[in-house]
């Protein structure tokens, strides 16, 4: 390949941009525990860690304005007995923060409002730590990790190692819900509306719940690896996407439709590397980009969802590895930097440093295609009101414009997901065989049946990761209508019957310049176009009967191959309809093309193009036979003219 053709999109050139080392968070106890959880948790006002404390389990809260080194000494949230597993913060109250631990215990607690995590003493200039408004038992292992809901408020999620998932109404302290596997739990995420709950197992089955039936809408196996997968539900669609291992310890992603788990990965897994750490995902649905790290490396890979495909578009490299992650709400962005990610990763367990990915404009105004509508702080339905069974679109979203330009914000209702498009084709694909392939190429699925055409966006997305799908059986019968296919394919058959009638090619029929007989190709972007001038071969042997003995190369070069094709891998998976062999195309090309076609049934069809390759096939070889004879032949007469030439 010449050239590499670079897939069109505004977020193509969007970069990663590390905190300067005095606007990061020094002197961190990250926790040692080896448990697989995020370590840290984000909300744009706070950033809470797993600290390393003896005594019990305990985490720091940390504001985002105090950076720098932090003392010796800090206010730690403590009341746990055990280790802190996971922390989430609630989407409508920055001060309120849920935790798991592993003394089986859910956590409820409130940051004070004149917390300060260099200076939070009490009248005897003494570190003063923060206890739980709450402690809640219910499950009967640790809780390993847990989350709010992204719509109702005062409702979380929790996962135990008792193999279940409750939710629970924080407020009131019961767990109302409780959703039953048959292995650990290793990541679970909710979609757009909250009313569905996708969940990765040991097991390695991924399942999508509807909570409040507590029925599994899909189920089906997930990435065959024995380490954990993560999924994360992409955004406002019926889409999912997980991180997770192949059995030879490849690390992969998959695309799945929530309504066909069991139909495998939408156009098989992508490979990303070899590497041993768990990716970390994150969805950022206003740009359809996620975002995916690995415990253990330095690297953060991005791709942007379209189509039902993961199109990378690069890579924040660094040498420092992270073991926690974690990313901001979309409404606390710097607006005005065209920052559309805030990512805070740990360094060494010791440092947290911030990354702000970027999309570089030169104007200085809001950029509105970037920053569609956000979810807000406020909750789009009351605890009693989601456990009663209501249900609305989404959260509700306010403008970031509003935050450019200092404004009061506005607020509206989201709105439902638009019906996929391309989901019913794709849900009836059988689940891929092979096990990886490399990202910039998906596992190409086999065709049981012909589906609709599913075109790419443009030139780059079909070399770089473009599914490849069988041609509809419409376009067969446009095909049999074209009257150069049909034109062509006597011409075809006549060749073969020249050349079965003939010991050996003239020497006009052949190409001095490459010493080659012209070969047929087929082309692979349109319907095959026959040259304008082709004579028939008799004739051609009238012209020219015999070689001279003196040949110029440049003399027989003005003759054209009759029929020359250019490469097209589709034409043996259409229908097309064998013509009578004829020494002239017959008017009535397009009409024996088009109604017997109709009734043909596919495999007929692909047996009689079959036939037809054979003939091709067979002519080559005949012609690539005679060329060899050529060759004897032009040896002996340059050795003849050498003798004549040697003799004056």
């Amino acid at each position: 390949m010449s050239g590499r053709f670079v897939r069109a999109s505004k977020y193509r050139h969007v970069f990663g941009q590390p905190a300067k080392r005095e606007l990061c968070y020094d002197n961190i106890k990250v926790t040692t525990n080896a448990w697989d959880s995020n370590i840290i948790k984000a909300n744009g006002k706070y950033i809470s860690v797993n600290w390393n404390s003896s005594g019990g389990g305990a985490f720091a809260v940390i504001p985002v304005e105090e950076v720098g080194k932090a003392p010796d000494k800090v206010p730690l949230f403590r009341g746990h007995t055990a280790a802190v597993l996971d922390t989430d913060f609630n989407p409508f109250n920055d001060n309120i923060i849920i935790s798991g631990s592993d003394d089986a215990k859910i956590g409820i607690w409130k940051i004070p409002e004149d917390y300060s995590f260099h200076n939070y003493v009490d009248e005897k200039d003494e570190i003063k730590d923060i206890s739980p408004v709450a402690l809640y038992s219910g499950h009967k292992r640790k809780v390993g990790h847990v989350q709010f809901h992204p719509i109702a408020e005062n409702v979380a999620a929790s996962s135990s190692g008792d193999y279940t998932v409750k939710l629970w109404d924080v407020e009131n302290g019961k767990d109302k819900i409780t959703l039953t596997h048959k292995d650990l739990v290793t990541s679970f995420s909710f979609n757009y509306n909250g009313n569905l709950l996708a969940t990765t197992s040991r097991d390695r089955k991924l399942r999508v719940w509807d909570i409040r039936s507590n029925e599994i809408v899909s189920e089906g196996p997930g990435h065959t690896g024995a380490k954990n997968s993560r999924a994360v539900w992409l955004g406002n669609s019926d889409r999912i996407g997980t991180t997770g291992f192949s059995r030879l310890s490849d690390r992969q992603l998959g695309v799945w439709d929530a309504t066909n788990i069991s139909a495998g990965p939408i156009g098989g897994f992508y490979t990303v590397d070899s590497s041993a750490g768990i990716m970390v995902p994150f969805y950022d649905d206003s740009n359809k980009i996620l975002y995916v790290g690995g415990k253990g490396d330095g690297n953060i890979r991005y791709f942007e969802f379209q189509d039902d495909e993961l199109f990378p578009l690069s890579e924040y490299q660094s040498t420092e590895p992270q073991r926690g992650l974690a990313v901001a709400p979309k409404r606390t962005v710097n607006v005005a930097d065209n920052e559309v990610v805030k990512v805070y990763k740990t360094v060494n367990d010791s440092i947290i440093e911030p990354i702000s990915f970027i999309v570089p404009r030169k104007s200085d105004n809001f950029q509105d295609d970037i920053y569609p509508d956000a979810p807000s702080s406020k909750p789009a339905l009351s605890a009693e009101e989601w456990f009663g069974g209501k249900s609305v679109d989404g959260p509700i979203l306010f403008s970031l414009e509003s935050v450019y330009d200092g404004t009061e914000p506005s607020f509206k209702a989201a709105e439902a997901a638009p019906p996929s498009t391309s989901g019913s084709s794709k849900k009836e694909e059988p689940k891929p065989k092979e096990e990886s392939k490399p990202v910039e190429k998906e596992i190409k699925p086999e065709v049981s049946k012909p589906k609709e055409e599913t075109k790419p966006t443009s030139k780059e997305e079909s070399k770089v990761s473009t599914p490849v799908h069988s041609s509809p059986k419409g376009s067969v019968d446009d095909l049999l209508k074209n009257n150069e296919v049909n034109s062509l394919l006597k011409k075809a058959a006549d060749l073969d019957d020249d050349n079965d009638s003939k010991a050996e090619p003239k020497d006009s029929e052949w190409d001095d310049d490459d010493k080659k007989p012209k070969t047929f190709e087929v082309k692979a972007e349109a319907s095959p176009k026959v040259e304008p001038k082709v004579e028939p071969k008799e004739e051609k042997a009238k012209e020219d009967p015999k070689p001279e003995p003196k040949v110029e190369p440049k003399a027989e070069s003005k003759v054209e191959p009759k029929v020359e094709l250019k490469p097209e891998p589709k034409i043996e998976s259409k229908e097309v309809k064998s013509e009578p062999k004829e020494t002239t195309p017959q008017p009535e090309t397009k009409k024996d093309a088009s109604s017997p076609a109709k009734t043909q049934t596919l495999k007929g069809s692909i047996e009689k193009i079959n036939q037809v390759a054979d003939n091709l096939e067979r002519v080559v070889e005949k012609l690539v036979a005679a060329n060899l004879d050529k060759d004897e032949r032009i040896k002996a007469l340059e050795a003849k003219v050498q003798e004549l030439i040697d003799k004056k």
